[in-house]
């Protein structure tokens, strides 16, 4: 009885060191704060990852849900109202929508087709000068316009974003770098004690494994919020495309035929 009592105690000396070290839970404060500094700078450099990837899913969330809720509520009010000078007032009480956007850029530029602030009426051709019936059309201007304004709101919308790809593709391999660090660690505390015990083996083992679920941890919300932000963003533009074209089609039918 008393050498099966040994050799118990011998195993699990091998395996912790001493019965006594046996950890009953996790002490990850303990296990960062006895890493090595190549993993803790790992681990601060993932943690800078994480912090901004979060404020930027924060904004973007509050961004396009306010981009989808008041374009909504100027789309609403387009069509049922089909009064451009009221649509024009509506969209600068609307600043969060891009659609009401895109508009006032594209009535701006109807109104510099006709000064005199009707844009029911087709302005005064000089003398000597085409109007707008005569082979120039003034919807190219506004079609242009409405192309940039897209340009502009995608460029807006999408600021950001790549950076949560940046974070979902290198943080894993951050991660990695700081288990190849622990692991090494490990073999070196091996080569330098000559035991292959866990007492030796395990806080660079643990190192490892912090390092590496760290990495996941700041990669894995990253790359869901990219692909939600993109799919949203999608949708967005689609919309942005559509309102042009909706827009240049009554121009052309109601105000500049």
């Amino acid at each position: 009885m008393d050498r099966q009592r040994k050799t118990d105690d011998t195993v699990q000396s091998l395996l912790y060191g001493e019965t006594d070290m046996v950890p009953t839970e996790m002490d990850y404060i303990n296990i960062i704060s006895n890493a090595s500094m190549m993993v803790k700078f790992v681990l601060l450099l993932l943690l800078f990852f994480s912090v901004m990837s979060w404020a930027i899913i924060i904004i973007k969330i509050r961004y396009i849900r306010k981009a989808f809720r008041e374009s909504d509520i100027f789309i609403d009010y387009f069509w049922k109202s089909r009064d451009l000078a009221g649509a024009f007032t509506k969209a600068k009480q609307l600043g969060g929508s891009p659609v009401a956007r895109i508009f006032r850029i594209g009535y701006a530029e109807l109104r510099k087709l006709n000064p005199s602030g009707k844009p029911g009426e087709e302005p005064a051709a000089e003398k000597g000068a085409p109007s707008l019936r005569q082979g120039f059309s003034g919807s190219d201007n506004v079609k242009r316009a409405l192309r940039r304004a897209i340009n502009t709101e995608m460029t807006r919308i999408t600021q950001m974003v790549p950076f949560l790809a940046t974070t979902g593709n290198t943080t894993p391999f951050i991660g990695l770098f700081g288990t190849v660090w622990g692991i090494m660690n490990s073999f070196h505390g091996i080569g330098q004690r000559g035991s292959a015990s866990l007492a030796v083996v395990a806080p660079g083992i643990s190192e490892a494994l912090v390092a590496t679920a760290a990495g996941l941890a700041v990669a894995i919300p990253a790359v869901i919020a990219f692909n939600h932000f993109m799919q949203k963003i999608r949708v967005i533009e689609t919309e942005l495309h559509s309102f042009s074209a909706d827009f240049l089609n009554i121009l052309d039918r109601d105000i500049l035929r």
